[in-house]
């Protein structure tokens, strides 16, 4: 889903940092863990917020902060059936949606769908949303 034109940054940067957070958590796993999912959520929206955070403060004065508040959402979807047999993944149905009621000229939404989870057997899809200051 492309960033409104009002958003913080540029699509392809919020697609980076989705990108670069579930890459870092995730990368060195083999397939879908349920122990590891809650921790990997965790870290995946804290890896993002720190980077929105860091990429769009604005100092003023003495003190440096976002001109937006941020949300971000991450879900983990297991497939059913083996990592390393995808003619044989199933899938868990799964349909998400949010909305909102806010200003439509400062306030958006991104979604991102990280492609890496594929081949280990499971989904993960983010959501950033913002909201002006």
């Amino acid at each position: 889903m492309a960033a409104p034109t009002h958003s913080p940054l540029p699509t392809s940067e919020l697609e980076q940092i989705a990108s670069h957070a579930c890459e870092t958590v995730i990368g060195a796993a083999e397939s879908y863990d349920h122990s590891k999912s809650a921790e990997w959520n965790t870290s995946i929206i804290q890896t993002i917020l720190k980077s929105l955070i860091e990429k769009t403060s604005v100092t003023t004065g003495e003190t440096s902060q976002p001109p937006f508040k941020y949300i971000v959402n991450s879900t983990v979807i297991q497939h059913i059936g083996v990592p390393s047999e995808p003619e044989k993944h199933g899938r868990r149905g799964m349909h998400s949606a949010v909305g909102a009621y806010w200003n439509n000229e400062k306030d958006g939404t991104f979604s991102y769908k990280w492609e890496g989870a594929e081949k280990k057997g499971m989904d993960i899809v983010i959501a950033v949303t913002w909201v002006a200051i």
